[in-house]
């Protein structure tokens, strides 16, 4: 597993509070949201807004592409390396 997905679920961990929770419990291909972690749209939001502090990368949350970039850690982890590469 890549450094920058233990990084996100890190994040995620650290952002969202998930207190019981370490980054060996979230699995990289499971969904975030619904019945994956558990996440809900205010979830959603706090993310995208470390998202953008952490890693300078804006997003649309309006947008269908945005929400499959939140799908699970591992298309977050595309999406950084892809914002990091332009």
């Amino acid at each position: 597993m890549s450094n920058l997905a233990d990084e996100l679920k890190q994040m995620i961990i650290d952002v969202l509070a998930l207190e019981d929770i370490t980054i060996a419990d979230i699995d990289t291909e499971a969904p975030l949201f619904g019945e994956g972690l558990g996440l809900d749209s205010i979830d959603a939001l706090e993310l995208g807004l470390a998202l953008k502090k952490r890693y300078n990368i804006h997003l649309n949350a309006e947008s269908d592409e945005t929400k499959q970039h939140f799908k699970s850690i591992q298309s977050l982890v595309a999406l950084v390396e892809a914002q990091q590469q332009a």
